[in-house]
């Protein structure tokens, strides 16, 4: 008898980089048009916290629509939510703010944005049990109820704290920029930064090195599959849905911060540019949110210093190239 001969190791797929290279490819093009290097080494590190933030806030959306189909155009509710809460928290640790002392100023922030994501959490299984169940698989339902959802959210809080804008100023210790030669990088823009990679990454471990992860990507693939498999889909439905409005409210408090202020309408044009990001990196990718939201921020902060009146519809522009480019998005998960 004759020994079978191993079969051969099943090819790997290629990696995609050409969406990585493309903030790349972007940032370089950019240098001779801006001509100070010192300029444009601002406007980069501003891009980069910019998009940081944005991808905190739409990275919950991208999963929600690619593993539950759900288009929730009331995302921008638990970022105003998240942003109202840390104000509330925050106010008693005004001393601690104002204290020159980055610990110290962490150890206040900290527990903003803890109750921040954990009310926005909160109130994503409350919209996902009373809104989101009982329209799934009805996409135009879905849009008039959470569309209804935002706008009740919206008054909700113009009933509460009015129409003003809070005031929500920096710590001491995050205002101010750091000096490198003649480049400077404010402070916030750093930490802001370093907090959505993080988020990034541990994103990235969840759903690539844990069962849950598993589950979560073979959910979005199959989830006839899943369910057949014996585990309770809608569990893990609600679950993500949690968490993903839970880092809308994480990204509703740095960008109050950002813009130093809080007004319950401060969700209309986000919500917009999270779509945005969301299309152009393909609908259910992480990866693709990631690079999407860096794309968004830096043509909003190059186009607005190269062409200002180009500013407003610089997002629409690039999403239309994109999708022009790869009809997708940069990174295509679902067929929906």
């Amino acid at each position: 008898m004759t020994e079978l001969a191993a079969p051969d190791p099943l090819p790997k797929p290629k990696r995609d980089i050409a969406p990585i290279l493309l903030p790349i490819a972007v940032a370089l093009v950019m240098i001779p048009l801006i001509g100070s290097p010192s300029t444009w080494l601002t406007l980069t590190a501003a891009s980069l916290a910019m998009g940081m933030m944005i991808f905190i806030m739409a990275s919950g959306l991208t999963l929600v629509f690619g593993l539950m189909d759900v288009l929730n155009f009331g995302h921008g509710a638990f970022i105003a939510v998240g942003a109202y809460v840390a104000t509330l928290v925050l106010a008693p640790f005004a001393a601690s703010l104002q204290a020159d002392s980055l610990w110290i100023n962490l150890a206040a922030l900290a527990p903003a944005a803890l109750l921040s994501m954990a009310v926005s959490g909160a109130l994503g299984l409350i919209v996902e049990r009373v809104l989101i169940l009982p329209v799934y698989g009805q996409h135009l339902k879905q849009i008039l109820m959470t569309t209804g959802g935002l706008i009740v959210a919206e008054q909700t809080l113009y009933a509460v704290w009015g129409p003003q804008i809070i005031p929500t100023p920096l710590p001491t210790s995050l205002r101010g920029s750091f000096i490198l030669g003649d480049v400077a990088i404010a402070k916030y823009r750093v930490l802001a930064t370093l907090i959505g990679l993080a988020v990034f990454i541990a994103i990235q471990l969840v759903l690539n090195r844990t069962k849950l992860g598993l589950l979560i990507r073979a959910g979005v693939e199959n989830r006839e599959m899943v369910e057949a498999l014996g585990y309770r889909i809608r569990r893990l439905f609600l679950g993500v849905f949690m968490t993903g409005s839970a880092l809308a409210g994480l990204g509703g408090v740095m960008w109050a911060l950002y813009r130093e202020q809080v007004h319950a309408s401060m969700s209309d044009d986000l919500t917009v540019l999270i779509f945005i990001v969301v299309i152009i990196g393909g609908l259910g990718s992480i990866g693709g949110c990631f690079i999407g939201a860096i794309l968004v921020a830096m043509i909003a902060n190059y186009g607005g210093f190269l062409v200002p009146k180009l500013a407003l519809v610089s997002n629409i522009l690039l999403m239309v190239a994109i999708l022009m480019w790869r009809p997708r998005g940069l990174y295509a998960v679902t067929s929906r």
